[in-house]
Formats: structure tokens, sequence, C-alpha cells
């Protein structure tokens, strides 16, 4: 006699984002039975708006360095991120016929510059493997019979789940941080900005002139750190690569003291000696010819040194141009921020990141508590705790199954 077929296993996704449908795909090339439940009306709406500039899809710099870039989290990281390392990333885009380049910065962009050929690609390549997406599907928790349950109405028995929900950045883009209220057994360290601008209380002249003007080739510092790059002002503050390098020492400097202090080198190619020849001898001249001529600084830096004269700054005029105090008061907010910090303890979960308070049940990307500078590091960890999380199941599987 004919032995029965067992029923499929059925591991749900909750969340289409790249953690979510990177779940999806390892769960299924494992032969489960997979359904991406995603609440907005199409998939990967972040990915597209962060290619928008391009797709930093990695970066290209040894496993070791990068390692450092996730700050607290980078032992916890580590060995998702060496199971599935940048190079990886790059033959599997490959793979979806989207190769890749490194860039002069060492990061990494598919050769077409867009994430909308890759995110075709690969919602192709799912629904080959028979991976069922549902969108306009909000997740509401669990029903009492343990069944998913769903704004609508709608439940689903799954044999596992992976929670790939995302932070609150960009929430009109469908993460909003909503599902923290969905876990209230679970220690959630409060979501918070990460790589966001920040509020400095400009004039309003200031304010009015020079918002939208960005500053290039200049050094930010902030608690002993100092990264070179570009910012833009914006009417309410600051915002751009340099300081979002620096996002979360500032954020937590603000948390602390109610404010965090800045410093702008607008020369950093000339030494303070240089500047201080340079400038000597102005003679009649305007400060503003005097800045513009023997300092070269452009309008947007003339208009930051004035601001702090006007503010009663009396630091020697080469000193402050090297080290112009900029004073933050607050994050932007979360609406704007490019990332998320904070999310499920890293304490909540096993080595195959399972919450401990929810057998069956895992979590990715986002939702977890770590962040990372841009530069590729963010869609690297979403991706590779992606795979960790499905890889879990497996491991759940197949020990529910032993006898």
């Amino acid at each position: 006699m004919t032995e029965p077929t067992p029923p499929p296993y059925r591991a749900a996704i909750i969340g289409g984002g790249p953690a979510g449908l990177m779940a999806a795909e390892t769960l299924a090339q494992a032969g489960l039975a997979v359904t991406v439940f995603e609440r907005m009306p199409s998939l990967g709406r972040k990915l597209l708006m962060a290619g928008r500039g391009g797709l930093n899809i990695t970066h290209s710099e040894p496993l070791e360095r990068s390692l450092t870039r996730y700050g607290p989290a980078a032992d916890w990281m580590s060995p998702h991120l060496a199971a599935f390392p940048p190079d990886a990333l790059r033959a599997w885009c490959a793979g979806l016929g989207q190769p890749t380049f490194v860039g002069s910065s060492g990061r990494v962009f598919p050769t077409i510059m867009k994430a909308s050929p890759l995110l075709r690609a690969w919602i192709k390549r799912l629904e080959a493997l028979g991976v069922h997406l549902v969108t306009r599907a909000s997740w509401t928790g669990w029903d009492a019979t343990g069944r998913l349950q769903f704004a609508d109405g709608a439940t689903y028995a799954a044999d596992a789940v992976v929670l790939a929900l995302g932070g609150a950045s960009w929430p009109r883009l469908g993460a909003d941080g909503g599902w923290t209220a969905l876990l209230p057994d679970v220690h959630i360290t409060p979501l918070r900005p990460a790589n966001c601008g920040f509020r400095v209380n400009w004039s309003e002249h200031f304010s009015h002139r020079f918002a939208g003007t960005p500053l290039k080739r200049i050094t930010l510092s902030c608690a002993g750190r100092s990264v070179p790059g570009e910012l833009m002002l914006t009417r309410e503050g600051i915002e751009g690569g340099a300081v979002y390098a620096l996002s979360a020492p500032a954020r937590e400097l603000i948390a602390r003291d109610g404010m965090a202090d800045l410093r702008l080198d607008l020369r950093p190619d000339l030494t303070a000696e240089t500047l201080a020849t340079r400038l000597a001898g102005g003679g009649s001249e305007s400060l503003t010819n005097i800045l513009r001529k023997r300092a070269g600084l452009s309008p947007a830096a003339i208009g930051l040194v004035q601001e702090a004269r006007h503010a009663g700054d009396a630091t020697p005029l080469a000193l402050l141009i090297k080290s112009l105090p900029l004073r933050l008061t607050a994050p932007a907010g979360l609406a704007r921020a490019i990332s998320t910090a904070g999310g499920i303890s890293l304490e909540e979960l096993d080595e195959n990141l399972m919450l401990r308070r929810r057998p069956g049940v895992f979590a990715a990307g986002e939702m977890l508590d770590w962040e990372a500078p841009t530069g590729g590091y963010l869609l690297q960890a979403c991706l590779a705790t992606g795979i960790a999380a499905a890889r879990g199941v497996l491991t759940w599987r197949a020990c529910a199954a032993a006898p």
C-alpha cells in the first residue's frame, strides 16, 4: 500500500522587501510551499526608492572591514555576513541578469544603475519557484488558534513564519513600525532614525538664502570621528553623506545632552597656518571678499562663517574655517531617515534568528536591532539576515521531523 504524501511544509513570509523576498527564495529553493504577504500594492518599494540614486547594492571592501560598519552588532552579524558575503551577493545579481561594477569609492552598483530590472527579474524567479505573492495583505497578528490573521479578516495556517516588516523610515513606502504593537511579549529597542539629517537653528536670513545648497569637499567631525565628503544645507538643518556617516554618534549625544556639536572643516586641503597667511593683510576688503578671494570659499561656506560670527564666535578666522561649529538640536525624524536604528533586541533571538518566546517565528532585516551607514551595508545585511532566517526555518523543520 502506497504511503500518503505528506502535506507540503508551509512557510509564510510577512513583508515583501529585500529580506523577506530573499527568505522566500531560499525556502522555495528548498522545496517548501512559500507565501509572501505584503501590505502595500506592490513589492520592494523601498528597494525601488534606493535605486533612484543608482542602487548601491553592497561594498567591495574586505569582509573584516565591512563588519566594523555594524558597530555593537558586528559580532552578532558576523556569521550571517560570512555565510552570504558581498561576493555572493554580486554573483546572485549576475544570476538575475544584472551584473555589477565597483565604483571609485568601493561601492558596488548594478551596471544598469537601476533597481527595477533587478526587482522584475527577482519576482519572475520567485514565481517560477512557485512562491505565492499576496499584496494588500496587512498582517494583524495571530488568532486564538495560532493562525496568522490579516486586516481583511483572512487567516493563514503556517508551519513557520519569517517576519520581515522593515523598520520605520519612509513609512509611505510600507514600513511604518506598526508591527511593534503585535509583539507585546518581545523586548524591542525603540525605533530611531539612522542615516538621517539633523536640525540646526539657522537664522531666517541664512535658511532662506542657502537652503538646498550643497557643500562639497568638506570634512565633518563628531565624537572623535572625522568624515570627508559633502553635505546639503536644508531649511531646517543639514543632511547628506558625511552627515549620515556620523548620524549614530550625533543621535546618541543629542539623546544624552539635548544637543550635539559637530565641527566642519571648510578647507580640509589647507592647513590653518596656510589659511592664516592667505587671510593676513585684508586691508579694507569686506569679509565676504576676503573669504571668497583669499580662502576660496563658496557663497554658502561664507554664509556659514558669517552665521557663526553673528552668533558671537570670536575664533580667529583661519581656525574658524578649519573647525566651524554646528550645533545639532534634533534628528530630522524617521519619515525622512534612510534607515532605522533599534528593533527586536538581539537577545530575543536564537542563533537561527528564531524568536525565543515564539517558536517557529523568525525575524530578519531592519526589524532587528542593528544599524549601519550607507555604502551598501544596509542592503547586504538585510539580504544576509533574510537567508539566515530562512535557513533557521529549515533547521526548525528538520528538528521537528527528527524522531
